[in-house]
């Protein structure tokens, strides 16, 4: 009774009357006192009135209404789902969409995507399963935001972001958004703060589903996805950017990085080859962020290479660890190529001398340089010898006193590695220290010309420190005289300086010559090497 007689009379009525507010009423009223399987098996008689209401009726609103009705209605039970698709609902729905955004040309962005959204959210519930259904949705979007030169509604950019989002909240994987070739397209017509929203929006969905992303070409959709975070998109004001919130969205791209990961080097290698491409082009502010991650992502790469059996490293294997360095510029030593290593080294001397002015950025750096160098042990005597004079020599190069004499002492560690097979070379490290103490001597001197007393001894006690270290690990340039003598000249300085005691320094040497003493009194052989040392 109800579709062959009272529906159609009803529907007949509501048509007829012309009064827009009349049509909007009585529309709604029909979609809201019918149960939902009447609707659903009188979907096409419903949706056939819709186009033929007046231009000013808010159709969008009462399509929405019925969409979401069915949409409850679906979710409510398994067991309704057949009658769904016996009726071939989506295809009606989305076809009477169609037919009222082509009648209503005035129709605003925020009506039709709002319309998109609620389709969108009724074949996800309906027919989870029809992955061509959402793209289909997606695709009908994107026609109809191609039609608008610039999309400026907020409301109509919130009603995009819902349509995006939905998918992601659905299958909670992102893999599945990837398969979508809609997706991007509809992303492309957000504003660049939108944009750079949705991309935050898909990482935080990886992180928190915890996604692994394992192929090449789903890595190239993603970038796609979030190039708004990983390069400058053409209209941003770089200037206005807030540098908490781009510190964030920096470090999220570098956490996503690492949830990027294949079994098969071959395929991981293709990963990070993509990764280079899209992150190197992000300028100067965003390569500190994501440069480690992608140099993480490649060792862990070659520690498996290293792991697997067979040989891998010959030149004629379509990877080897030489590839993926010569991609990378990065630390070789763990592959013992030594050629490639140096090759590093000689570009970070480079950028040394020619990009880093701050006289802080250079202590930095030379520091970084000297730690990392002294924990290699690939290269030979000569390119290690190249490469320890050049860091020495930077070292006392150095602004600062003593920065310089710093510097310096730290470079004793090139010479003397605490390992099996590590280099000991006592009487290059004695040279470090005096030349560390002659620094410091001279920082003295300046500040007694500059303040008519002597400055901080803080440095020689430092250097005392070095001192007992290489004593200690049986060093024999580093003999118990030269300990004693450098105690007397800080006791020296110290008391000369009187009226402007320095605290610091003080509790230092008090600290010092404390181990020192236990060292003595713990016997032994090492309590019989301090035991010449007179306090």
């Amino acid at each position: 009774m109800y579709k062959e007689t009272v529906l159609p009379r009803v529907l007949e009525q509501v048509v007829n009357c012309k009064d827009d507010l009349a049509q909007y009423y009585l529309m709604d009223c029909i979609i809201q006192v019918f149960p939902d399987e009447y609707h659903l098996q009188t979907l096409e008689t419903l949706l056939g009135a819709c186009p033929q209401l007046q231009p000013t009726v808010d159709v969008k609103t009462v399509l929405s209404r019925l969409m979401d009705r069915l949409s409850n209605y679906a979710a409510s039970s398994a067991d309704v789902l057949p009658e769904f698709l016996q009726v071939e609902a989506f295809s009606k729905l989305s076809n009477a969409i169609g037919k009222v955004i082509e009648a209503q040309l005035d129709m605003p962005a925020v009506g039709a995507i709002t319309l998109y959204v609620s389709l969108l959210t009724f074949t996800l519930r309906v027919h989870p399963d029809r992955l061509d259904h959402v793209d289909q949705v997606l695709g009908a979007c994107v026609k109809k935001l191609s039609n608008i030169p610039k999309l400026e509604d907020s409301r109509a950019m919130k009603q995009v972001v819902a349509l995006l989002s939905a998918p992601l909240e659905k299958y909670n994987d992102i893999l599945t958004a990837l398969t979508l070739s809609n997706y991007p397209r509809v992303m492309d017509h957000l504003d660049i703060g939108t944009n750079k929203l949705m991309a935050m929006v898909i990482i935080q969905s990886i992180m928190k589903n915890n996604s692994c992303i394992s192929t090449a070409d789903k890595v190239e959709v993603l970038f796609e996805l979030i190039k708004g975070l990983i390069k400058d998109i053409d209209g941003a004001d770089v200037d206005e950017l807030d540098e908490e919130d781009f510190k964030e969205e920096q470090n999220s791209v570098a956490r996503l990085i690492h949830m990027l990961y294949n079994d098969e080097p071959e395929e991981m290698l293709k990963i990070i080859c993509i990764v280079r491409k899209h992150t190197m082009v992000g300028g100067p502010k965003r390569l500190p962020f994501t440069v480690s991650s992608l140099v993480f992502s490649a060792l862990r790469l070659l520690r498996q290479l290293q792991g697997q059996e067979g040989d891998i490293v010959g030149e004629e294997a379509s990877m080897t660890p030489n590839k993926i360095f010569q991609l990378l510029t990065q630390a070789a030593n763990g592959c013992d190529i030594e050629h490639v290593a140096y090759e590093f080294f000689t570009q970070a001397f480079l950028l040394y001398e020619e990009e880093i002015a701050d006289s802080k950025a250079q202590v930095t750096a030379i520091h970084l340089i000297i730690g990392t160098l002294q924990r290699m042990n690939v290269f030979g005597v000569e390119n290690r010898d190249t490469l320890t004079h050049k860091a020495t020599g930077y070292s006392a190069r150095l602004l600062k006193k003593a920065d310089q004499c710093r510097a310096v002492y730290a470079c004793s560690h090139l010479f003397w590695v605490d390992d099996q097979d590590g280099i000991k070379d006592g009487e290059r490290v004695l040279l470090c220290l005096k030349r560390a103490l002659r620094i410091a001597n001279a920082a003295q001197q300046m500040a007694n010309v500059a303040r008519g007393s002597g400055g901080p001894v803080s440095l020689f006690v430092e250097i005392l420190n070095k001192y007992i270290y290489f004593f200690e690990k049986g060093n024999k340039q580093i003999t118990s005289s030269a300990i004693q003598g450098l105690i007397e000249l800080i006791n020296t300085e110290m008391q000369s300086d009187s009226t402007n005691p320095d605290s610091v320094a003080d509790a230092f040497l008090a600290s010092t010559l404390r181990y020192i003493q236990f060292q003595k009194q713990k016997g032994g052989v090492m309590g019989e090497k301090f035991e010449s040392i007179k306090l």
